[in-house]
């Protein structure tokens, strides 16, 4: 009997990186796709080169079909797509980036599910990666909340749908990736310090945290329409 086959789109680093890497772990096979041929050769050298690597533009609906027939049938696919567009007070956050935030976040994860569909194994799975922000009263996150829970809305509509292909997300609250590598050094350090200090387990995330959270969703065959919340108990912070 073969290895289950995994993709995952957004492959190259942060949560996806560590995601590929637990499921070779475990005994997968796995794709992993992104934007970057650069970035996804240097993924493919930190996987020992156990991972096939595909180049592939989620927001392009044609470079995501063009690269699913490369790959052919699989069993899984995760979407850790993300976007740091939308962030800001609500009073001066600009609409444009708002709706940029969809564009790089929303569409992509509908888009390649739906795209996905011919391709993969009726008793799979779709793993969405979206938010904390979908779910805690952030301030400051009105317009990057409203994807991530756009994001979430599709897990319970598409489990029912879309049955027996089971279809779950997971939330990450604040997690050490290049996610954040739109801040300089020190204003980063400072906010993750901030936010330790505010979460119930005194620590931000990292990517292994969520990849587990990810791969049991994957692998446990009883988990549909679930969207768990992978943030050390951030959104309980007063």
């Amino acid at each position: 009997m073969s290895a289950p086959h995994t993709v995952i789109v957004g492959g190259s680093s942060g949560i996806g990186l560590a995601t590929a890497r637990t499921l070779l772990d475990a005994g997968q096979k796995v794709s992993i796709a992104g934007r970057s041929a650069e970035r996804l050769e240097s993924a493919a050298k930190l996987l020992d080169g156990r991972a096939q690597a595909v180049v592939m533009d989620a927001a392009n609906v044609e470079s995501v079909t063009r690269t699913l027939e490369t790959i052919g049938a699989f069993d899984h696919l995760v979407l850790a797509l993300g976007s740091t567009k939308g962030a800001g007070p609500f009073a001066l956050v600009d609409l444009a980036e708002v709706r940029q935030g969809f564009d790089e976040k929303v569409f992509p994860h509908f888009a390649t599910a739906q795209a996905a569909l011919p391709f993969l194994a009726q008793d799979g799975s779709i793993t969405f990666v979206s938010a904390v922000t979908a779910h805690a009263a952030i301030p400051g996150t009105a317009g990057i909340g409203a994807a991530n829970a756009a994001v979430a809305a599709l897990v319970p509509i598409l489990a029912a749908e879309l049955k027996p292909i089971r279809v779950n997300g997971v939330s990450p609250g604040v997690i050490d990736t290049p996610w954040w590598d739109f801040l300089p050094a020190d204003v980063r350090t400072s906010l993750f310090a901030d936010y330790a200090a505010k979460t119930p387990v005194g620590r931000v995330g990292t990517p292994d945290d969520v990849a587990r959270a990810v791969a049991f969703l994957v692998t446990n065959g009883f988990m549909s329409g679930e969207v768990i919340i992978c943030d050390g108990g951030l959104r309980l912070a007063g």
